[in-house]
């Protein structure tokens, strides 16, 4: 088929899909590894979607970096050209918190900071249309308190997706006090429209994937830093012995060493209990600003196309 052809039909296939609950174009605020992964994933099922940033260099970084995953998957045979210039026809890229205004859909995906989230919530509820339902892609903190500074508590949820976004076929949809079960249907029906499987959580730290996966990682760090096997005979235990697909130093990498810090120092604080107390091997990477596959060396040292050198 012509490629012309592909993509038209592509484009006419997502505006039929786009009828079926009135969510034609989706924010994301936030061009980091996540905001590229749910932009790029919700792209892909015919949705039209904004990404918003503070500023030029992260606009532009998460920009590139999302047409190199792509091209990545190219070269794979995972994904065709015409995919491709589907996905990112799709996307648009904005410095404007206000050009959020017009979606009834809002996914904040910044760092794991309180404050930072409350700002852009507080900020959004001011120009966002009152039907309009916020997500926090948050993996720890506390909707409830995030919900408090706007005037929708019952139209916010969290969407806690896993990295990297498009091969992860699970969402944990978390419900905050006052979420209401239509906001909670409706981004249920939205996370199938997406390919994704959604469980229903209620907000506690953590939630099921990031408390369980976190003494897992952690004790992995301690293994390493006690000198028992190397990165890769721990990651290679992992994987040929429990059927992971990742080891969890891989994964850890993948994740972002500074997420995975940030995470362990939340449940640390807010749980107290010693299997999420961040390994000292953690912390000094992320003082080095090795953050993993996304600087180029965390545990591993990676190359340009993102696999690991031995």
């Amino acid at each position: 088929m012509n490629e012309k052809f592909e993509i038209e039909e592509l484009v006419r296939n997502a505006k039929i899909a786009n009828d079926d609950d009135g969510i034609n174009s989706v924010a994301i605020i936030g061009a980091g590894i996540m905001g590229q992964g749910i932009a790029q994933t919700i792209a892909a099922a015919g949705i039209d979607v904004i990404v918003i940033e503070k500023d030029l260099e992260h606009l532009d970084t998460g920009k590139n970096r999302l047409a190199e995953d792509i091209d990545r998957e190219i070269k794979r045979w995972a994904m065709t050209s015409s995919e491709k210039k589907a996905i990112l026809s799709r996307i648009k890229w904005s410095l404007n918190l206000s050009d959020a205004a017009e979606t009834k859909l809002i996914i904040e995906s910044v760092d794991e900071n309180m404050e930072l989230k409350k700002t852009i919530f507080k900020q959004l509820d001011n120009i966002a249309a009152p039907e309009a339902i916020f997500v926090s892609n948050t993996s720890t903190l506390s909707l409830t308190k995030i919900a408090e500074v706007t005037k929708r508590t019952d139209r916010i949820i969290g969407m806690h997706f896993l990295n990297p976004v498009p091969k992860v076929p699970l969402v944990e949809l978390v419900k905050a006090l006052d979420t209401s079960n239509e906001t909670v249907a409706k981004v249920k029906e939205f996370a199938s429209r997406i390919g994704k499987t959604a469980i229903e959580v209620y907000e506690y730290p953590g939630y099921v994937t990031t408390r369980s996966i976190v003494p897992l990682l952690n004790e992995a760090m301690y293994i390493l830093l006690e000198d028992i096997a190397t990165a890769k005979d721990i990651d290679t235990a992992m994987k040929l012995g429990y059927n992971f697909q990742n080891g969890p130093l891989e994964m850890a990498d993948m994740m972002g060493l500074d997420e995975v810090l940030a995470w362990m120092d939340t449940l640390w604080k807010t749980l107290g209990e010693p299997r999420y107390r961040a390994c000292p091997i953690l912390r000094k990477l992320v003082r080095e600003r090795k953050l993993g596959k996304k600087t180029g060396e965390g545990f591993y040292k990676y190359d340009v196309n993102g696999k690991i050198v031995y």
